[in-house]
């Protein structure tokens, strides 16, 4: 990789790195530090690059249609214990390659639309850019989870511009309604509420709101059409 010097974010994480690892992601960070965190910062230009592009959608959008696709977008880099935990998961090896080549999501940037004709749009206008290569693609709203979760993933590699060279990284790109958001983001307080046991009824209960959250997405484009129609 190319020699880049560390940031000042890149120094505060690795003074504190040591002291949320295990033993085996402590070998591995200890051994291979500054490569670590050059990766990470890797990482991270990828999603400014990302979010840039989607920025400009978003604003040639509003130009041509009055009206504005995007409501927020917010990005995430995944840590190192969450990294060490998925490796293991998917009995992948605690090396370098593995985190660079077998995860796709240490990058993640969520993007939250108006409606759902929204996420499609803003999902192929970006992918038809010839420097973005589509690596993976889940339609979860054609096809929910089996607990009512809907969004879009993409998984794309991004061109970032360093001092030699131009590298490629993945980013995960999850696209969703306002409706999507909400739901998905109230399961994830309810399910996983420390000391609380959560019930089959509960989950039911959260799935009978996703019906409802599909129903009010689906009101809501219906009336968008109408008001763009007259």
């Amino acid at each position: 990789m190319a020699k880049m010097k560390l940031s000042l974010q890149d120094k505060i994480e690795r003074k504190n790195l040591f002291s949320l690892m295990s033993s085996s992601s402590f070998d591995l960070i200890q051994e291979n530090t500054r490569e670590f965190m050059h990766l990470m910062t890797y990482y991270r230009c990828a999603m400014m690059e990302v979010e840039t592009k989607l920025n400009v959608l978003n604003e040639e959008f509003s130009l041509i249609h009055d009206r504005n696709p995007i409501n927020s977008i917010k990005s995430r880099l995944k840590d190192i214990p969450s990294i060490m935990e998925k490796l293991e998961r998917r009995g992948l090896p605690h090396t370098m390659d593995a985190i660079e080549n077998d995860l796709y999501d240490i990058a993640g940037i969520r993007v939250v639309c108006n409606f759902i004709e929204d996420v499609y749009s803003m999902a192929d206008t970006l992918l038809k850019q010839d420097d973005i290569e589509l690596f993976q693609i889940k339609d979860y709203i054609e096809q929910p989870k089996e607990n009512g979760y809907r969004s879009l993933h993409l998984i794309i590699s991004v061109p970032i511009f360093l001092e030699n060279e131009k590298k490629y990284v993945k980013v995960e790109i999850q696209l969703r309604t306002i409706a999507m958001d909400c739901w998905a983001t109230l399961d994830h307080q309810l399910r996983y509420k420390k000391d609380y046991i959560f019930t089959e009824e509960m989950s039911n209960e959260l799935l009978e709101c996703a019906k409802l959250s599909a129903e009010l997405d689906a009101k809501m484009d219906a009336l968008r059409n109408t008001v763009e129609n007259q």
